[in-house]
């Protein structure tokens, strides 16, 4: 097992919607995944910085809300990652149509972040 979650799937997160990762992928509601640092960094070279698929994000950081249907597409085209079927589940599974990036090393406040998204992004991520 590696990280918080291990592997083979999103996994139901029990009243604390904080994951602990160094990037963190949420449902807002009951489910997560999250990447340690070499998963992250392996992700963000296959896909890129996530930029065409953010709804909103903080400038300082890499925390933000992307579009859900968004990701799968972004995944299905990327090369693969060994945990994208992990977030195809819990984007396809999302009660909403948006998932949240916890960037979970930056030592940010998100002051910069102004958009309406903000506000979202704090109640689907701390709860």
């Amino acid at each position: 097992m590696r990280g918080p979650f291990g592997y083979g799937g999103a996994v139901a997160l029990t009243g604390d919607r904080k994951v602990r990762g160094e990037l963190s992928f949420l449902d807002g509601e009951t489910a997560g995944v999250a990447f340690d640092a070499d998963e992250t960094a392996m992700f963000l070279a296959l896909v890129g910085d996530l930029d065409d698929i953010t709804v909103s994000a903080c400038p300082a950081c890499r925390s933000r809300i992307v579009a859900a249907v968004a990701l799968v597409d972004l995944l299905d085209a990327a090369p693969p990652h060994p945990r994208a079927m992990e977030l195809v589940e819990l984007a396809d599974s999302a009660p909403t149509l948006h998932i949240y990036v916890v960037d979970g090393v930056a030592p940010c406040n998100h002051d910069s972040w102004l958009d309406p998204g903000y506000d979202e992004w704090v109640d689907a991520t701390e709860g």
